[in-house]
């Protein structure tokens, strides 16, 4: 005697498992937050080492989270060795999450970490001298700063964004013209698309437009405090 067919009820009971595991197996990358392929170096970033530094600032903010709407220092060393931050700007909410040796590029590249959660209302971004020293040239920077901004005006469309001006390191006075290069095609776009600039180059020459020694630490390369007061005097009126 033939049987009947399954009912549609019955049939779903047995398939079931099975759409459920094949479902399991599509979607679980990207559930699970399935981890980011490391960067091209030079295309993305300038080092994937910088991943340990991002580890370390999820540690922190896993142990201490950092205030929303705050105003957010992001870039290189100049940003990471600025200790006194928080005392320079007593009356905004700020984060520091520079780290040392970075281009502009990699802040881009890592800013779904570093920047992003934490909604800035501010962002201020320091790079673009090691950049020129490793290699890239003016055109690049200029590049590399308009990737950034577009990425945070997309995310963050109410984000204000402030750029510091490549700084004049004595130790790296070769690389004058292209840094006065850089600095002038992205002080050209900030105006042009509404960003804050901020020329720290100027002041920091002598009169004879050489780097002054006296804002720097015995490397020549980074600031000492009396640096920094000339940063803390320029970005005043915009971060606090």
């Amino acid at each position: 005697m033939p049987r009947f067919p399954l009912s549609v009820r019955h049939l779903a009971c047995l398939l079931l498992p099975a759409l459920l595991a094949l479902s399991a197996c599509v979607t679980s990358p990207a559930s699970s937050g399935a981890k980011r392929a490391a960067p091209a170096i030079p295309a993305e970033v300038s080092n994937a080492e910088w991943e340990k530094d991002m580890q370390r600032f999820a540690a922190e903010d896993a142990a201490m989270p950092p205030p929303k709407h705050a105003v957010l220092f992001v870039g290189s060393s100049s940003i990471r060795m600025w200790e006194s931050l928080a005392r320079d700007f007593p009356d905004a909410k700020v984060i520091n999450r520079g780290f040392g040796g970075s281009e502009i590029r990699d802040s881009t590249w890592y800013a779904d970490r570093i920047v992003l959660p934490y909604k800035p209302k501010t962002v201020v971004l320091y790079a673009g001298d090691n950049d020129i020293a490793s290699g890239r040239t003016p055109r690049q920077l200029h590049d590399d700063f308009v990737a950034f901004a577009d990425l945070i005006h997309r995310r963050l469309p109410t984000t204000r964004l402030i750029y510091i001006s490549t700084k004049p390191s004595p130790s790296r006075a070769h690389l004058l013209d292209a840094q006065r290069e850089a600095n002038a095609l992205i002080k050209a776009e900030s105006a042009r698309r509404g960003f804050v600039y901020i020329d720290v180059f100027t002041p920091m020459l002598d009169a004879g437009g050489k780097p002054r020694e006296d804002l720097f630490l015995a490397d020549r390369l980074h600031m000492n405090p009396a640096g920094y007061a000339i940063w803390r005097e320029l970005l005043a009126p915009y971060v606090n």
